[in-house]
Protein backbone atom coordinates (compact mmCIF):
# COMPACT_ATOMS: atom_id res chain seq x y z
CA UNK A 1 0.00 0.00 0.00
CA UNK A 2 2.70 2.58 0.11
CA UNK A 3 3.58 1.96 -2.69
CA UNK A 4 0.83 3.39 -3.70
CA UNK A 5 1.14 6.39 -2.10
CA UNK A 6 4.19 7.13 -3.43
CA UNK A 7 2.88 7.13 -7.22
CA UNK A 8 1.53 10.91 -8.28
CA UNK A 9 -1.51 9.92 -9.23
CA UNK A 10 -2.76 8.69 -5.83
CA UNK A 11 -0.83 11.90 -4.32
CA UNK A 12 -3.20 14.11 -6.36
CA UNK A 13 -6.29 12.01 -5.57
CA UNK A 14 -5.57 11.83 -1.55
CA UNK A 15 -4.69 15.61 -1.52
CA UNK A 16 -8.31 16.44 -3.32
CA UNK A 17 -9.40 13.75 -1.08
CA UNK A 18 -7.68 15.37 2.07
CA UNK A 19 -9.68 19.24 1.23
CA UNK A 20 -12.90 17.55 1.05
CA UNK A 21 -12.51 15.67 4.24
CA UNK A 22 -11.27 19.16 5.26
CA UNK A 23 -14.62 20.77 4.29
CA UNK A 24 -16.77 18.12 6.03
CA UNK A 25 -15.48 18.82 9.06
CA UNK A 26 -15.10 22.74 9.15
CA UNK A 27 -17.34 23.56 5.88
CA UNK A 28 -20.05 25.16 8.05
CA UNK A 29 -17.52 26.61 10.57
CA UNK A 30 -16.27 27.65 6.95
CA UNK A 31 -18.98 29.28 5.66
CA UNK A 32 -19.23 33.20 5.58
CA UNK A 33 -22.68 33.42 5.54
CA UNK A 34 -25.92 31.68 7.42
CA UNK A 35 -26.46 28.72 4.84
CA UNK A 36 -30.01 29.56 5.91
CA UNK A 37 -30.41 32.39 5.86
CA UNK A 38 -32.56 34.13 3.33
CA UNK A 39 -32.07 37.41 1.68
CA UNK A 40 -35.18 38.19 -0.77
CA UNK A 41 -33.69 41.57 -1.76
CA UNK A 42 -30.64 39.36 -3.32
CA UNK A 43 -32.89 36.09 -5.36
CA UNK A 44 -30.51 34.96 -7.90
CA UNK A 45 -27.55 36.94 -8.06
CA UNK A 46 -24.53 35.91 -10.02
CA UNK A 47 -21.43 36.22 -7.97
CA UNK A 48 -20.15 39.04 -6.79
CA UNK A 49 -18.29 40.98 -3.71
CA UNK A 50 -21.09 39.57 -0.79
CA UNK A 51 -21.50 36.19 -2.42
CA UNK A 52 -18.67 34.65 -4.62
CA UNK A 53 -20.65 32.12 -6.30
CA UNK A 54 -24.02 33.69 -6.09
CA UNK A 55 -27.61 33.02 -4.30
CA UNK A 56 -30.17 30.66 -4.64
CA UNK A 57 -34.05 30.89 -5.62
CA UNK A 58 -34.41 31.76 -2.02
CA UNK A 59 -31.38 34.30 -1.82
CA UNK A 60 -29.36 32.22 0.13
CA UNK A 61 -25.75 32.15 0.10
CA UNK A 62 -24.30 29.40 -2.35
CA UNK A 63 -20.63 29.15 -1.35
CA UNK A 64 -21.94 28.98 2.46
CA UNK A 65 -24.54 26.42 1.67
CA UNK A 66 -22.04 24.07 -0.55
CA UNK A 67 -19.55 24.19 2.60
CA UNK A 68 -21.90 23.40 4.90
CA UNK A 69 -23.57 20.56 2.50
CA UNK A 70 -20.08 18.72 2.47
CA UNK A 71 -20.42 17.08 5.93
CA UNK A 72 -23.68 15.29 5.58
CA UNK A 73 -23.43 14.20 2.17
CA UNK A 74 -19.66 12.63 2.64
CA UNK A 75 -20.63 11.50 6.14
CA UNK A 76 -23.61 9.66 4.90
CA UNK A 77 -21.60 8.06 2.10
CA UNK A 78 -18.58 6.87 5.15
CA UNK A 79 -22.01 5.43 7.19
CA UNK A 80 -22.89 3.73 4.38
CA UNK A 81 -18.95 2.22 3.71
CA UNK A 82 -18.85 1.26 7.63
CA UNK A 83 -21.53 -0.37 7.85
CA UNK A 84 -21.15 -2.32 4.87
CA UNK A 85 -17.37 -3.19 6.05
CA UNK A 86 -18.71 -4.77 9.08
CA UNK A 87 -21.33 -6.59 7.30
CA UNK A 88 -19.18 -7.95 4.79
CA UNK A 89 -15.67 -8.49 5.58
CA UNK A 90 -15.83 -9.81 8.99
CA UNK A 91 -18.50 -12.80 7.37
CA UNK A 92 -16.58 -13.03 4.56
CA UNK A 93 -13.47 -14.20 6.68
CA UNK A 94 -15.75 -16.27 8.78
CA UNK A 95 -17.23 -18.15 5.80
CA UNK A 96 -13.96 -19.57 4.84
CA UNK A 97 -13.70 -21.42 7.82
CA UNK A 98 -17.51 -22.40 7.55
CA UNK A 99 -18.77 -25.85 6.98
CA UNK A 100 -19.86 -26.38 3.65
CA UNK A 101 -23.57 -26.15 4.28
CA UNK A 102 -23.49 -22.77 5.70
CA UNK A 103 -21.06 -21.12 3.13
CA UNK A 104 -23.69 -22.55 0.89
CA UNK A 105 -26.16 -20.73 2.70
CA UNK A 106 -24.50 -17.42 2.98
CA UNK A 107 -23.25 -17.05 -0.38
CA UNK A 108 -26.86 -17.92 -1.82
CA UNK A 109 -27.63 -14.78 0.90
CA UNK A 110 -25.19 -12.64 -0.95
CA UNK A 111 -26.30 -13.23 -4.13
CA UNK A 112 -29.85 -12.32 -3.71
CA UNK A 113 -29.02 -8.84 -2.33
CA UNK A 114 -26.73 -8.27 -4.65
CA UNK A 115 -29.57 -8.22 -7.48
CA UNK A 116 -31.39 -5.39 -5.43
CA UNK A 117 -31.01 -2.22 -6.90
CA UNK A 118 -28.98 0.90 -4.55
CA UNK A 119 -32.01 3.09 -4.93
CA UNK A 120 -34.60 1.43 -5.20
CA UNK A 121 -33.82 -0.39 -2.07
CA UNK A 122 -33.00 2.76 -0.51
CA UNK A 123 -36.18 4.28 -1.15
CA UNK A 124 -37.92 1.36 -0.05
CA UNK A 125 -36.18 1.44 3.37
CA UNK A 126 -37.25 5.10 3.96
CA UNK A 127 -40.80 4.08 3.30
CA UNK A 128 -40.70 1.50 5.89
CA UNK A 129 -38.37 3.55 8.23
CA UNK A 130 -38.74 7.14 8.09
CA UNK A 131 -37.52 9.83 6.18
CA UNK A 132 -34.21 9.86 7.35
CA UNK A 133 -30.56 9.77 6.25
CA UNK A 134 -29.38 7.76 8.63
CA UNK A 135 -32.28 5.02 7.39
CA UNK A 136 -31.35 5.29 4.08
CA UNK A 137 -27.74 4.91 4.58
CA UNK A 138 -28.52 1.69 6.62
CA UNK A 139 -30.24 0.28 3.47
CA UNK A 140 -27.69 1.45 1.26
CA UNK A 141 -24.60 -0.82 3.80
CA UNK A 142 -26.71 -3.93 3.59
CA UNK A 143 -26.72 -3.90 0.00
CA UNK A 144 -23.02 -2.88 -0.29
CA UNK A 145 -22.00 -5.45 2.18
CA UNK A 146 -22.84 -8.56 -0.42
CA UNK A 147 -19.52 -6.88 -2.17
CA UNK A 148 -17.21 -6.76 0.26
CA UNK A 149 -18.59 -10.45 1.36
CA UNK A 150 -17.26 -11.74 -1.87
CA UNK A 151 -14.03 -9.97 -2.31
CA UNK A 152 -12.76 -11.05 1.26
CA UNK A 153 -13.91 -14.22 0.70
CA UNK A 154 -12.29 -14.87 -2.53
CA UNK A 155 -9.23 -13.44 -1.35
CA UNK A 156 -8.98 -15.62 1.96
CA UNK A 157 -9.77 -18.52 0.34
CA UNK A 158 -6.52 -18.29 -1.44
CA UNK A 159 -4.48 -17.86 1.50
CA UNK A 160 -6.48 -20.14 3.55
CA UNK A 161 -4.40 -23.42 2.89
CA UNK A 162 -0.94 -21.76 2.25
CA UNK A 163 1.76 -23.37 3.76
CA UNK A 164 2.29 -20.96 6.81
CA UNK A 165 -1.41 -20.66 7.12
CA UNK A 166 -1.10 -24.58 7.99
CA UNK A 167 2.54 -24.64 9.74
CA UNK A 168 1.30 -22.05 12.09
CA UNK A 169 -1.97 -23.95 13.22
CA UNK A 170 0.32 -27.27 13.38
CA UNK A 171 2.35 -24.97 16.40
CA UNK A 172 -1.01 -24.35 17.68
CA UNK A 173 -2.27 -21.07 16.72
CA UNK A 174 -5.99 -21.01 17.06
CA UNK A 175 -8.29 -19.83 14.15
CA UNK A 176 -8.81 -16.42 15.08
CA UNK A 177 -4.92 -15.97 15.47
CA UNK A 178 -4.58 -17.02 12.21
CA UNK A 179 -7.02 -15.07 10.70
CA UNK A 180 -5.95 -11.46 11.99
CA UNK A 181 -2.70 -12.38 11.71
CA UNK A 182 -1.41 -13.95 8.66
CA UNK A 183 -4.99 -13.86 6.19
CA UNK A 184 -6.03 -10.42 7.02
CA UNK A 185 -2.80 -8.63 6.51
CA UNK A 186 -3.11 -10.19 3.20
CA UNK A 187 -6.45 -9.53 2.42
CA UNK A 188 -6.04 -5.85 3.37
CA UNK A 189 -4.81 -4.43 0.14
CA UNK A 190 -7.99 -6.13 -1.52
CA UNK A 191 -10.43 -4.24 1.28
CA UNK A 192 -8.47 -0.73 0.87
CA UNK A 193 -9.67 -0.91 -2.87
CA UNK A 194 -13.05 -2.11 -2.42
CA UNK A 195 -13.50 0.56 -0.01
CA UNK A 196 -12.57 3.34 -2.14
CA UNK A 197 -14.73 2.66 -5.08
CA UNK A 198 -18.02 1.99 -2.46
CA UNK A 199 -17.07 5.24 -1.46
CA UNK A 200 -17.36 6.46 -4.77
CA UNK A 201 -20.91 4.48 -5.47
CA UNK A 202 -22.37 5.50 -2.21
CA UNK A 203 -21.32 9.15 -2.60
CA UNK A 204 -23.24 8.78 -6.08
CA UNK A 205 -26.33 7.26 -4.09
CA UNK A 206 -26.50 9.30 -1.80
CA UNK A 207 -26.38 12.37 -4.12
CA UNK A 208 -29.19 11.01 -6.32
CA UNK A 209 -31.21 10.35 -2.83
CA UNK A 210 -31.11 13.92 -1.56
CA UNK A 211 -31.62 15.28 -5.51
CA UNK A 212 -34.99 12.97 -5.40
CA UNK A 213 -35.95 14.71 -1.88
CA UNK A 214 -35.24 11.51 0.08
CA UNK A 215 -32.87 11.40 3.36
CA UNK A 216 -32.79 15.10 4.14
CA UNK A 217 -35.45 17.51 5.36
CA UNK A 218 -35.03 20.91 3.84
CA UNK A 219 -33.59 23.97 4.44
CA UNK A 220 -30.62 21.32 4.89
CA UNK A 221 -27.99 22.08 2.75
CA UNK A 222 -26.68 18.69 0.50
CA UNK A 223 -24.74 17.87 -2.65
CA UNK A 224 -28.23 16.76 -4.37
CA UNK A 225 -30.35 18.79 -2.82
CA UNK A 226 -28.69 21.94 -4.31
CA UNK A 227 -28.26 20.65 -7.74
CA UNK A 228 -32.17 19.54 -7.50
CA UNK A 229 -32.92 23.39 -6.96
CA UNK A 230 -30.67 25.06 -8.97
CA UNK A 231 -32.40 22.88 -12.14
CA UNK A 232 -35.69 24.69 -11.48
CA UNK A 233 -33.83 28.02 -12.53
CA UNK A 234 -31.66 27.62 -15.15
CA UNK A 235 -33.41 30.19 -17.21
CA UNK A 236 -31.87 32.64 -14.80
CA UNK A 237 -29.00 30.71 -13.50
CA UNK A 238 -27.78 28.09 -16.51
CA UNK A 239 -24.52 27.87 -14.69
CA UNK A 240 -25.59 27.28 -10.89
CA UNK A 241 -25.45 23.55 -10.86
CA UNK A 242 -21.98 23.28 -12.55
CA UNK A 243 -20.94 24.19 -8.75
CA UNK A 244 -22.11 21.05 -6.44
CA UNK A 245 -22.24 18.69 -10.02
CA UNK A 246 -18.16 19.56 -10.29
CA UNK A 247 -17.28 18.83 -6.73
CA UNK A 248 -19.14 15.24 -6.62
CA UNK A 249 -17.64 14.76 -9.73
CA UNK A 250 -14.21 15.50 -8.28
CA UNK A 251 -14.49 14.06 -5.10
CA UNK A 252 -15.90 10.41 -7.17
CA UNK A 253 -13.24 11.06 -9.56
CA UNK A 254 -10.38 11.35 -6.59
CA UNK A 255 -11.93 7.95 -5.68
CA UNK A 256 -11.56 6.11 -8.35
CA UNK A 257 -8.01 7.46 -9.04
CA UNK A 258 -7.27 6.11 -5.62
CA UNK A 259 -8.85 2.69 -5.84
CA UNK A 260 -7.09 2.60 -9.29
CA UNK A 261 -3.35 3.14 -8.20
CA UNK A 262 -4.11 0.85 -4.94
CA UNK A 263 -5.04 -1.83 -7.34
CA UNK A 264 -2.11 -1.56 -9.87
CA UNK A 265 0.20 -1.54 -6.49
CA UNK A 266 -1.06 -4.96 -5.67
CA UNK A 267 1.92 -7.34 -5.64
CA UNK A 268 1.11 -9.94 -8.53
CA UNK A 269 0.51 -13.31 -7.81
CA UNK A 270 3.13 -16.00 -8.26
CA UNK A 271 3.17 -18.02 -11.13
CA UNK A 272 1.98 -21.78 -9.93
CA UNK A 273 5.07 -23.92 -10.04
CA UNK A 274 4.28 -26.80 -12.38
CA UNK A 275 5.91 -29.42 -10.24
CA UNK A 276 8.76 -32.18 -11.12
CA UNK A 277 6.68 -33.96 -12.92
CA UNK A 278 5.79 -31.42 -15.12
CA UNK A 279 9.41 -30.57 -15.56
CA UNK A 280 10.98 -34.01 -15.92
CA UNK A 281 11.00 -35.69 -19.01
CA UNK A 282 9.26 -38.98 -19.82
CA UNK A 283 11.92 -41.77 -20.88
CA UNK A 284 9.12 -43.49 -22.63
CA UNK A 285 8.31 -40.94 -24.91
CA UNK A 286 10.29 -40.18 -27.63
CA UNK A 287 11.22 -36.49 -28.53
CA UNK A 288 9.34 -33.72 -30.95
CA UNK A 289 12.68 -33.50 -32.60
CA UNK A 290 13.48 -37.36 -32.83
CA UNK A 291 9.98 -37.99 -33.85
CA UNK A 292 10.44 -35.05 -37.05
CA UNK A 293 13.90 -36.63 -37.93
CA UNK A 294 12.97 -40.06 -38.09
CA UNK A 295 9.68 -39.03 -40.59
CA UNK A 296 12.27 -37.35 -42.55
CA UNK A 297 14.42 -40.39 -43.18
CA UNK A 298 11.53 -42.64 -43.53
Amino acid sequence: MSAALRRPVARVALAVLAAVLLLAVLGGRLAPLDPLAQDTAHLLRGPGAGHPLGTDYLGRDVLSRLLAGTGPSVAAAAEAVGTALLLGVLPGLASVRFSAPLSWVALRAVDALMTLPFTLFAIAAVGVLGNGLHQAMLALGVLLAPLFFRVTRAAALGLDRAQYVEAAELMGAGRFTVLRTHVWRKVLPTVAVTTAHALATALLTVASLTFLGIGVQPPAPTWGGMLASDLGFLAQQPWAPAVPTALIMLTVGALNLLADALRDAEPAAPAPDPGPAAAAPDPLREPEEARDDHRVRV
